[in-house]
């Protein structure tokens, strides 16, 4: 009775004062849910800064989100592997390889995969991505002590880390030296011709290609220069579009995404899989 006789006589006060209790009440209420979703990020950024994806995929899962990538790619395949023949798994995110029969893991080890980066060629009109290739592909063949043929964004990537400029050297060209020799192509060599028609072959590698004028020069497919020998490694598994298995020459990169696309292997563990794993092997990348 106390309160109705307090509503009639304030009146208007009375009004005032329960609607600020109403706001106080919402806005509390709010700050709260606010202050959760604050804890809430915090705990995932904090959980995505100290790599604990074993909790976020248990989150995943609790909300029905989880899924499984290669048991989808696998699913989605039109040749899924069989009981009866072996197959390759490569996981990009965990830089590991599988070589599996049935459900049995024959061999595993740590990989390099693509690092992800983008390439833009000075100038525009040409850039290139490094990642390595999700899906299905077979090893096509096998080689012992490969040679890597370059592409030009080898020496794209070369030319800007060194601060250079880029010549192609075609067949039949010559580019002049200011010693008044000239390099040029011989039969499969690039080589430097002197003045009195001497020739030099020259020798190129990755990280000491051939350089004149303060450029970088591009050898010709199918010259010596362009074939660089040690690169990657004693064995190569190759599953097409430029896209291998191989060995390194650098051990320390193994296990981390900084290849150009292709799968790396310490020497050893892909010596390894070029004696046990036969061509025509499915290999599944996800």
């Amino acid at each position: 009775m106390g309160l109705i006789r307090f509503v009639r006589s304030g009146g208007r006060i009375a009004w005032i004062l329960i609607a600020s209790v109403v706001i106080v009440s919402v806005a509390s209420t709010l700050l709260f849910a606010n202050t959760l979703d604050i804890r809430y990020r915090r705990d995932i950024s904090r959980i995505v800064y100290n790599h604990n994806t074993g909790l976020l995929d248990q989150i995943r899962r609790e909300i029905g989100e989880s899924s499984d990538s290669l048991n989808k790619m696998l699913a989605s395949s039109p040749d899924a592997p069989t009981r009866d023949k072996p197959y390759v798994v490569v996981s990009i995110a965990d830089h590991r390889i599988w070589f599996k029969l049935a459900d049995s893991t024959l061999f595993t080890t740590q990989v390099a995969t693509g690092s992800g980066k983008i390439l833009e060629k000075s100038g525009g009109g040409s850039h290139w991505r490094f990642e390595t290739p999700r899906g299905r592909l077979l090893v096509e063949s096998k080689e012992q002590d490969p040679e890597w043929v370059p592409p030009d964004w080898h020496f794209v990537e070369q030319a800007q880390k060194r601060g250079l400029g880029l010549v192609h050297l075609s067949r039949g060209q010559s580019i002049p030296l200011a010693d008044g020799s000239q390099i040029t192509v011989d039969g499969s060599d690039v080589v430097k011709r002197t003045a009195d028609g001497r020739m030099q072959p020259l020798e190129a590698t990755e990280g000491k290609e051939i350089m004149a004028n303060g450029n970088i020069i591009i050898p010709p497919y199918g010259t010596r220069q362009r074939k660089y020998k040690g690169v990657l490694g004693t064995f190569r598994l190759n599953l097409g579009d430029g896209y291998a298995l191989h060995g390194t020459d650098d051990p320390n990169s193994i296990g981390r995404s900084v290849s150009h696309g292709c799968v790396r292997l310490r020497n050893e563990d892909i010596e390894t899989l070029f004696n046990i794993v036969p061509v025509g092997t499915p290999v599944y990348i996800y």
